[in-house]
Formats: structure tokens, sequence, C-alpha cells
């Protein structure tokens, strides 16, 4: 990673994370290790959606932690609410986690746009997918967070073709899901996901 890179990619005061030195170390070599960069910009807005695909491999996961604590970003996530039980619970909150139980999702959207009205600043990472098997169909979970709240989304690429983690400009909902959908798979067009 070229400093220049990591220079861009500076979030907003409220969107910074201070993690430890070991706990950045630690992720800062697993990126060279894996032979990752980054490429694009961060943006100017304090709240958005992060959108997060190709979504293929649990690795997935552990990429996103270094890029969270390299960068110092301060995002949530949310999780299937069984991840958070003993004894992992505590530690996925202190990561971002944000347990949601699957079986009722008619009111997590809400609570997410409810979350962005109470925050001056606020990031949430999604993968539209909803699962990590090969599908071209993208749930619209994030789409109605975004609308709701009136936020954009920034749209990240995991490229495990280049080893890019690629910050693509950040996307402004027009209300038209289908139309707005087609677009943004076309962002993702060509960022290759991890083979099985």
């Amino acid at each position: 990673m070229v400093e220049t890179e990591k220079a861009l990619l500076e979030p907003p005061p409220g969107l910074r994370l201070r993690p430890s030195a070991f706990t950045r170390l630690i992720s800062t070599l697993y990126l060279r290790i894996g032979g990752w960069c980054f490429e694009g910009r961060f943006p100017e807005q304090v709240k958005f959606v992060i959108v997060v695909a190709p979504h293929s491999s649990n690795w997935d996961f552990a990429l996103g932690l270094a890029v969270k604590f390299v960068l110092g970003l301060k995002v949530s996530w949310l999780g299937k609410h069984t991840l958070f039980k003993a004894p992992f619970g505590n530690l996925l909150r202190r990561l971002g986690g944000i347990p949601v139980n699957r079986s009722s999702p008619h009111g997590v959207v809400g609570d997410c746009v409810q979350a962005f009205g109470e925050h001056a600043e606020m990031m949430l990472a999604l993968a539209p997918e909803g699962t990590r098997k090969a599908s071209r169909t993208w749930r619209s979970g994030f789409y109605q967070i975004a609308v709701g709240a009136g936020v954009p989304i920034l749209p990240v690429g995991f490229d495990y073709g280049q080893h890019v983690v690629r910050f693509f400009p950040v996307f402004q909902p027009s209300g038209n899901f289908e139309t707005d959908l087609a677009l943004l798979k076309e962002i993702f067009r060509e960022v290759k996901p991890l083979k099985a």
C-alpha cells in the first residue's frame, strides 16, 4: 500500500476510528501479505450506505476488518443475530456489528433509517447479495435504507482478481430501484470475486 493511496481514503474526522497500534500492524501485514492495495477516493459525505460486492467468501469479512483498521474507518455492519452469541458476541459488537434477526426483517430498514437520523456521521456497510453463494439477485434492503435516510451509496469492490479494494464514486439513488440496481451492478461488472 502506498501512502498516497491511504491519504486519498482518509475519512472525515467523525468517521475515523483509532485502532490500537497492534491491530493496525496486524491488519497492514494481512493486506501486504495478500498483495492488496487501494484504489479510489473516500467521499466527502459524512453519512452513506456502503455496498460491498461481490460477497462470495468468509474471507470477505477478514478483508473488510483489515481495511477498516488500516484506514481507521468507524463503520457499522449488520450480521446474523446467531453470530452474536457467547463467546464472540461482545467482540463482534465492538467491531461494529449490529445483530439482525432475519426471520423478522420488516423492522431492520426502519431501525437503520432511524439510526442515520440520530447520528451526525454514520456509515453502514452491507453486502447486497445477502449470501456468500453465487447470486445475481441483490436484496433491496440497502437501497431502502439509503432512500429512507436520504443518504448516498458508496460502492466498494473487493477485487480478488487484481487484489484491489476499489472505492467507486458515490451513487445517489433516484428512488427507482430497478433502474438504479442495473447501474450499480454495472459498476461492479469487472470486480472479480474469490473463486471457491
